[in-house]
């Protein structure tokens, strides 16, 4: 007989509560939530800045790039330091210096004397910042979750926040350019912080005694090591740069694409980057109430990656704003189960002590490499035009999902990942030995 205590529809939303039960994640969750808000209107006002102000693709991609590129360098150096220091404390640090970096552009933007150098260099400033918060919030939300066998679950839903920020601020900003330009959208911004640093302040964090700490470099040379001889990470990662560069950078494409090819203006760019964050929120809820055994997150990445780049060939067709709402929601929503999949599988096999390291090399593969596809993409539209440029992204990140398949497939056969049960079991309890930093 089936058991009507719990109906089937209200499944997704019961696995949600459940993982917000945590007093600590559920302030990180709503903290974030309005910040990422504030924090896409900013990246749609920038983009769209420079795009305005230069008209050069090239430009736009090395807007992109400068804000990235201090991640990608700083990025492995970086997580010695998430691992040695006070996460809860560094991520204080890092929110506040970003609160600063926003009210800088609102001020240049408000008093009409903003240029596009003035945009580098506080990108260059932000992605110095980022280096260090990234990896250190990824290592941090593990231990937020107070029952570990819902962390699977945790980053997925974690991930629909930062979805639901790019779903809500893409949309908002573009209507506040059209209305207000562009100043207001960093001023918002900036105030946006706020909750994240009250949500922070307000958590019950417990302190666990510092671990005796070696030279950095050692420490760095340690965590290299680890993932060197951790073929599943290292695939993981690998996966991961290649879908970065190809895969991921639509902010350089969407002003382009908005404007040259669906001739439309600011509001029509917000409703395309809003329509590939609905996709992707739509992925992550999802993915949010799976269970997360890893043949199945193995299985999602390839599902993932196609999709994603079925929806890149797809949209690249469009000529009507609707039908190009819609595939770029097919973008967001494949991408969104490469990508959860990938950093819950990478949170479930590393070891707390590495979670700082391990998680800035997976920040370096995930955003470090996006600044040279930024830059290649900028290259590529202005020497061949936006459509062919969307063909190449296709056909190389089909390549890569379909290499990463048959090296997951030797893998499987023969390879570390035939002694899975052995996996999980070490997985599981590394989960139930994580506690917050």
């Amino acid at each position: 007989m089936r058991d009507r205590s719990r109906p089937r529809a209200f499944a997704p939303f019961q696995s949600i509560l459940r993982i917000l039960d945590s007093r600590n994640y559920r302030l990180f969750f709503f903290g974030q939530l309005i910040s990422l808000i504030g924090l896409w209107m900013t990246n749609t006002a920038s983009m769209w800045l420079v795009y305005h102000l230069s008209k050069s693709p090239l430009l736009l991609g090395l807007a992109g790039f400068c804000s990235n590129a201090p991640t990608f360098l700083l990025g492995s150096f970086a997580g010695v330091w998430v691992d040695r220091l006070n996460r809860h404390r560094l991520i204080l640090v890092t929110q506040s210096l970003s609160m600063l970096q926003s009210f800088a552009l609102a001020f240049f933007a408000l008093t009409n004397t903003i240029s596009i150098e003035h945009i580098i260099v506080l990108n260059i400033f932000q992605g110095m910042i980022n280096a260090f918060d990234m990896p250190a919030r990824q290592a941090l939300m593990a231990g937020l979750v107070e029952k570990k066998e819902n962390l699977g679950n945790a980053i997925a839903l974690n991930s629909s926040m930062f979805n639901l920020g790019r779903l809500i601020g893409p949309g908002i900003g573009g209507f506040l350019i059209a209305w207000q330009g562009v100043g207001i959208c960093f001023l918002i911004d900036g105030f946006t912080y706020i909750a994240v640093i009250g949500s922070l302040l307000a958590m019950t964090v417990v302190r666990v005694p510092k671990r005796p700490a070696r030279h950095p470099w050692h420490e760095f040379k340690e965590g290299i090591l680890y993932v060197r001889s951790h073929p599943q990470i290292r695939v993981i990662l690998l996966l991961l740069a290649i879908i970065s560069v190809w895969g991921i950078p639509v902010l350089v494409l969407a002003p382009i694409f908005t404007r040259d090819v669906l001739h439309g203006q600011a509001n029509d760019l917000g409703l395309l980057l809003a329509s590939e964050a609905c996709g992707a929120v739509v992925g992550a809820l999802y993915l949010s109430q799976r269970p997360h055994n890893i043949t199945l997150i193995w299985r999602t990445i390839v599902v993932g990656g196609l999709i994603q780049s079925t929806g890149w060939l797809i949209f690249s067709q469009t000529r009507w704003l609707p039908f190009s709402m819609f595939f770029i929601s097919t973008i967001g929503f494949g991408g969104i189960l490469l990508l959860a999949s990938c950093n819950t599988l990478i949170q479930i096999l590393v070891e707390d002590s590495k979670r700082g390291r391990v998680m800035s090399l997976y920040i370096m593969a995930f955003n470090g490499m996006m600044p040279l596809g930024y830059l290649i993409e900028g290259s590529l539209v202005q020497r061949l035009g936006v459509i062919h440029t969307i063909w190449i992204k296709c056909t190389i990140c089909f390549v890569g999902i379909l290499c990463f398949r048959r090296l997951l497939q030797k893998m499987v056969h023969g390879g570390p990942l035939a002694q899975e049960g052995k996996v999980v079991k070490t997985s599981q309890s590394r989960m139930e030995e994580a506690v917050v930093p």
